[in-house]
């Protein structure tokens, strides 16, 4: 009922919506179906950053969102965020291995830096995704 009536106010706007949802298809596509030699290549720096700043534009439209239309200042949406990038930290560092500067395979470098001898428990399971993205969606 909202999305007819939305999409029925403007016809812009749904071209719009469709033409953005096409190329969020059609860039993660591009950097692996073409060569780094051709022009249509989005190097994938690139196409991390875009997905950055789509994780940041959907916090702040959740975030409008119940400002707006249930009047709530919600401090937990920016909590709930945060928790899940410090847990998609915990696993992207558990991944770094013995290729850190310190070159430890256990320990991440800044734990190796202020003289941990073993990983922390609640360190254990993000050296597998699931694990990880199950702490970020929870």
């Amino acid at each position: 009922m909202i999305a007819q009536r939305f999409f029925a106010a403007d016809r812009r706007i749904g071209v719009t919506i469709f033409a953005l949802l096409a190329a969020a298809i059609v860039v993660p596509l591009l950097n692996l179906a073409v060569s780094p030699q051709s022009a249509f290549y989005i190097p994938p720096y690139i196409v991390a950053l875009v997905g950055k700043y789509l994780c940041y534009a959907l916090l702040a439209l959740a975030l409008d969102l119940v400002w707006g239309y249930c009047g709530i200042l919600s401090l937990g949406h920016g909590a709930f965020f945060a928790l899940g990038g410090y847990a998609m930290g915990m696993y992207l560092m558990r991944q770094i291995g013995s290729r850190g500067v310190y070159g430890n395979p256990i320990l991440p470098d800044f734990m190796v830096f202020l003289n941990y001898k073993e990983l922390p428990w609640f360190w254990y399971g993000f050296d597998h995704f699931w694990f990880a993205a199950l702490m970020v969606l929870a």
